[in-house]
């Protein structure tokens, strides 16, 4: 289950090991990730390359089982995944994060 912790100026998501940090009043979103024990370095990009926030779906060959991440792409290219237990989470955290950066679909 994807952890949210909410206030006015700052939005943090927590997925197993991986955790964004949106914050209003530095202008930054922040990628932190733990590979085993060990924390990888933080990627920061500024809020507003962040143009567009999605639910990820798809089915694993093996088991089909259907696969759910919360993806934010960015301006520059590339984008940021966050893993989400079931469809209804995803979309949940995907709804949380445009209203907090006032982005539309």
């Amino acid at each position: 289950m994807t952890k949210i912790e909410r206030t006015p100026d700052r939005l943090a998501l927590q997925s197993g090991s991986t955790t964004i940090v949106l914050d209003k009043k530095t202008g930054e979103a922040v990628l932190q990730r733990k590979v085993l024990f060990w924390a990888r370095k933080p990627v920061t990009r500024s809020l507003s390359s962040i143009r567009r926030v999605s639910v990820d779906t798809s089915v694993d060959p093996a088991s089909r089982a259907e696969i759910c991440s919360v993806m934010l792409l960015l301006r520059e290219g590339g984008g940021w995944a966050l893993s989400v237990r079931d469809k209804q989470d995803a979309t949940a955290a995907v709804a949380t994060i445009r209203e907090f950066l006032g982005i539309s679909e």
